[in-house]
């Protein structure tokens, strides 16, 4: 049986099965029933490692062993299979979900929030900076700063960046406007941003930048999170990020968001 790496590693990420895993189940698939020792030739996979293998997607709900001798092996079809994996998911989610909840009302909490207090003390203003690799640990690191927002947020993005920034994050605008934190946001606003500019109504002043590319955000006048690379040119895995709590920086450069924001267009 010859199946395409590039195939395999598909299961392995949708499946979270190991190689030998997805091999044994696909070579079990192009039979139908089997014993391990055929599965372990036609998977090319050690035989001494094919009765686990069996097992543990039996245990996953990938497989049934028929009873009888020699013992062999039923595949389970792939729709109640994504079916089963998705059951199995959710209930580990859950449970995890569960754990971290329970973790609030512990000791062990209030340890590792101590243990953070007294590290922050310790840390040198200059140290607390940090690069951002990829669009989705930027939009989390982001999201961390403006839920700790106490005064003021001051945003300067895209278009593009504008429409991704209300769809992931308008949550977390709510809640910290609801907390009395003034939020401005620049950005070129095109006609398809009519819609976003009255979703945000009541939440955030909008002005249009007209032709001004710039992408930061300043917290507080003590926080900035600016983007390197212009979002047009960058695939979103390889976007860059800084990330720097410096008030001395912070102040200058809202200030200079001041001025610009001043000669704006208010919507």
């Amino acid at each position: 049986m010859i199946v395409k790496e590039e195939f395999l590693n598909k299961l392995r990420r949708y499946f979270s099965l190991n190689l030998y895993e997805v091999k044994v189940w696909t070579a079990l698939l192009s039979r139908g029933v089997s014993t391990a020792g055929e599965l372990s030739d036609i998977a090319n996979v050690p035989r001494s490692r094919s009765y686990d293998v069996l097992e543990s997607l039996e245990k996953k709900g990938f497989v049934v062993m028929k009873l009888g001798k020699p013992i062999k092996y039923i595949a389970v079809s792939p729709k109640e299979v994504v079916e089963r994996v998705k059951k199995n998911m959710k209930a580990e989610a859950d449970e995890r979900v569960k754990r971290l909840d329970e973790l609030k009302d512990t000791e062990v909490l209030g340890e590792l929030n101590s243990l953070h207090t007294q590290g922050v003390e310790l840390v040198e203003p200059a140290d607390l900076s940090g690069s951002l690799r990829g669009r989705h640990n930027l939009y989390n690191h982001l999201e961390l700063t403006l839920r700790n927002a106490e005064k003021s947020v001051a945003m300067m993005t895209t278009s593009q960046g504008l429409l991704r920034k209300v769809e992931g994050l308008k949550p977390t605008f709510e809640k910290i406007k609801k907390r009395g934190v003034k939020i401005r946001i620049a950005a070129p606003l095109t006609k398809d941003a009519k819609q976003i500019v009255e979703e945000m109504s009541g939440i955030a002043d909008i002005r249009n930048s007209g032709n001004t590319k710039a992408r930061f955000t300043i917290v507080d006048g003590k926080e900035i999170i600016f983007m390197v690379l212009d979002d047009k040119d960058v695939h979103p895995t390889y976007d860059i990020g800084i990330w720097v709590s410096t008030p001395f920086f912070a102040k200058a450069l809202e200030g200079l968001f001041d001025v610009a924001w001043d000669k704006m267009k208010p919507i």
